[in-house]
C-alpha cells in the first residue's frame, strides 16, 4: 500500500514539477502511439527473454519495468501531461501516484460493480435454471416409469444425475447459512 505521506508527497512533486518544467501540460498524439508501441514490444521481449536458455533474469526484469514506464508515459499523455527528459522516471512515478492513482482506482471500483452485477444476473439465473431442473425431473420421471426406450433412458438418467448433482450441491449451500 501506498502510505498518505507518500500520496502527499508525490502531490507536492508534480505540482513542482509543473512550475520547474520537468512535466509539461501537452498533448502529443505521436509520443502517446510510440509510447504505447514501446510498452507493448517491450512486455513481449521479456515474455520472450523469460523463455531464452541463457536465464537473463535482470534483463526480463528491466524490461518488464520499461514496458510499465513507457504505458504510465502514454497515460500521462492521454491526461495531457508530458513528462521531459530530466528525472523522467522520478517525474513518472509521482505522477502516476498523483494523477493516475485516484483515476485508476474509480475505474477498477466501476470494473468491480459491473462484475458484481454480472455476478447477480448469473445467480439469479443459475437459481432459475436450478428450480426448474426440479419440475424438469419430475415430469421426466412419469414418463421414464411408464413408457420409454432403454436407450433413451440411459440419456435421460444421465442429465437427470448432472441436474441432481448440480441442485444437491448448490441448495446445501443454504444450509450452511
Amino acid at each position: 500500500m501506498i502510505d498518505e505521506k507518500r500520496k502527499q508527497e508525490a502531490k507536492n512533486n508534480f505540482a513542482r514539477y509543473l512550475q520547474e518544467g520537468l512535466l509539461k501540460k501537452e498533448t502529443n498524439g505521436l509520443a502517446q502511439s510510440k509510447y504505447l508501441e514501446n510498452a507493448d514490444l517491450s512486455l513481449r521481449t521479456a515474455q520472450e527473454l523469460m523463455q531464452s536458455p541463457l536465464k537473463p533474469y535482470l534483463w526480463v526484469i528491466v524490461v518488464s519495468y520499461y514496458a510499465m514506464f513507457y504505458l504510465t508515459n502514454a497515460v500521462l499523455l492521454h491526461y495531457s501531461y508530458k513528462t521531459q527528459d530530466k528525472i523522467a522516471h522520478k517525474v513518472t512515478s509521482d505522477a502516476l501516484i498523483a494523477l493516475v492513482l485516484d483515476k485508476l482506482k474509480k475505474e477498477l471500483l466501476e470494473d468491480y460493480e459491473d462484475m458484481q452485477q454480472d455476478a447477480l444476473e448469473i445467480a439469479n439465473a443459475k437459481a432459475e435454471d436450478l428450480v426448474e431442473s426440479y419440475g424438469l425431473e419430475l415430469g421426466k420421471r412419469s414418463r421414464f416409469q411408464y413408457n420409454m426406450l432403454e436407450q433413451t433412458k440411459e440419456a435421460k438418467a444421465q442429465t437427470s444425475l448432472k441436474r441432481a448433482s448440480a441442485f444437491v450441491f448448490e441448495l446445501k449451500k443454504l444450509l450452511k447459512n
